[in-house]
């Protein structure tokens, strides 16, 4: 398939409608009468993808000749770097204007700024420089711009209000959120203690530039979190229950076993340009909504791993690690199918009966993780029993009420996850 058909590519798929599962109170013993077969799907991604050695360059090409453009970015890394040197340089003879400062957990209020300076600038069309924080907040950024009301919003109606938004691209330097081929952002506002996510069609990026030598100078830390980032991604969409979805669960078990063999090679020779490749293929392709077409989603350890980060301002990808092993064992009665499907296929893990494969799959998780430099548990980050009921209290707040795949884990049941976390 070609580059160019990649990104017009739209499918639809019809099948006879099935009835939804039914759930039980108790999702640890949770018995269900679900649909085994793909479920229907649209699926259309128009971002253009630019992939490879001195793709920034192709800029000029991507960006309309009349634009008036906001360079958005995070730090000083994009500097130092001399990354946003080559986008000026592709950029030559347009108006740019700059906006950086852009944290890690994008912060509403920062954003709020940027909407601001398009306005006064009268800017036209946004380039994000920078990994997942700077493009879900350029995606915020254009969203709020377009929007009539208040920008709060756009979060607390998981996007449902945005009915358009400034055009944008971007240039990534971290791969790990797959935000660079998606509709999907999260964004923190520190006053209200809340981190929240949304999605809209009109917030694709419509082209991204993908480079994989930008990559060699990031840090192990970083490095880390973008492989634990796409692998926590992927998992939430294959590891529910069979769907019929061989393709997708195909594609799945290839990017996790990539990210297994890679992610560790990645740390020990950082500017191996086929390993960096590999890898910021496989972080786009684990969340561009391929994988998750016409299958059942989870996002429980998303969801419940924002309150964590809201809390405290744990690395995102770090509160998946916590969460997801835990969510594993403690849901091991409904995912008992893909569970050990997953340690057959992705781990190789065959012998022994059903309960030890399922165990050792979920050992081999967290010890991926801890191979990576991540750690595991809540006390590593400095949450306790206490910051529990807190967090338990805040996924209440924000309606986080019926998380995953059967819509059955409730507040309650987060709290026995994440007291197991500990």
């Amino acid at each position: 398939m070609t580059q160019s058909t990649l990104s017009n590519l739209r499918i639809k798929f019809a099948r006879t409608p099935t009835p939804h599962a039914t759930t039980s109170t108790c999702a640890c013993t949770l018995k269900l009468k679900r649909p085994e077969t793909m479920k229907n799907f649209d699926f259309h991604n128009p971002t253009h993808i630019l992939f490879g050695k001195g793709r920034i360059a192709d800029l000029k090409d991507q960006v309309p000749a009349d634009a008036k453009v906001l360079i958005v970015y995070g730090g000083g890394s994009a500097e130092r770097t001399g990354v946003l040197a080559q986008v000026r340089e592709a950029l030559a003879g347009r108006t740019l204007v700059e906006f950086g400062g852009i944290e890690p957990n994008p912060r509403f209020d920062t954003a709020l700024k940027a909407v601001e300076i398009i306005s006064k600038e009268n800017i036209t069309f946004l380039l994000a420089v920078g990994g997942g924080s700077v493009i879900d907040a350029t995606k915020f950024i254009a969203a709020a711009a377009f929007y009539d009301g208040d920008a709060w919003d756009i979060l607390t109606s998981r996007g449902s209000v945005v009915k358009g938004a400034v055009p944008f691209g971007t240039v990534l330097t971290l791969p790990a959120t797959g935000s660079e081929m998606n509709s999907g952002s999260v964004i923190t506002n520190s006053e209200k203690g809340a981190k929240l996510p949304f999605m809209s069609a009109h917030c694709y990026p419509v082209f991204s530039v993908l480079d994989p030598e930008v990559t060699y100078s990031l840090p192990p830390r970083q490095i880390a979190n973008g492989v634990a980032d796409a692998f926590v991604h992927i998992i939430e969409q294959y590891l529910t229950y069979p769907s019929a979805a061989r393709v997708q669960d195909g594609f799945a078990e290839t990017l996790l076993r990539t990210l297994i063999e890679l992610g560790p090679k990645a740390l020990e020779t950082p500017s191996d340009y086929d390993v960096r490749a590999n890898l910021m293929w496989t972080a786009t392709l684990a969340l561009n909504g391929l994988i998750g077409a016409g299958v059942p989603q989870d996002w429980s350890s998303h969801m419940i791993g924002h309150e964590i980060t809201a809390l405290n301002d744990t690395d995102h990808a770090r509160t998946l690690a916590v969460v997801l092993p835990a969510l594993m064992n403690d849901q091991r009665g409904p995912k008992r199918e893909k569970l050990l499907q997953y340690a057959a296929n992705v781990w190789d893990i065959r012998e022994g009966n059903e309960n030890a494969r399922i165990d050792a799959s979920i050992k081999a998780t967290r010890d991926f993780f801890e191979t990576m430099g991540i750690k595991t548990r809540l006390g590593d980050y400095n949450v306790g029993s206490a910051d529990i009921d807190h967090i338990v209290a805040a996924l209440k707040e924000h309606g986080m009420t019926a998380l995953g795949e059967h819509s059955a884990i409730t507040p309650e049941d987060a709290r026995r996850i994440l007291e197991a976390a500990l």
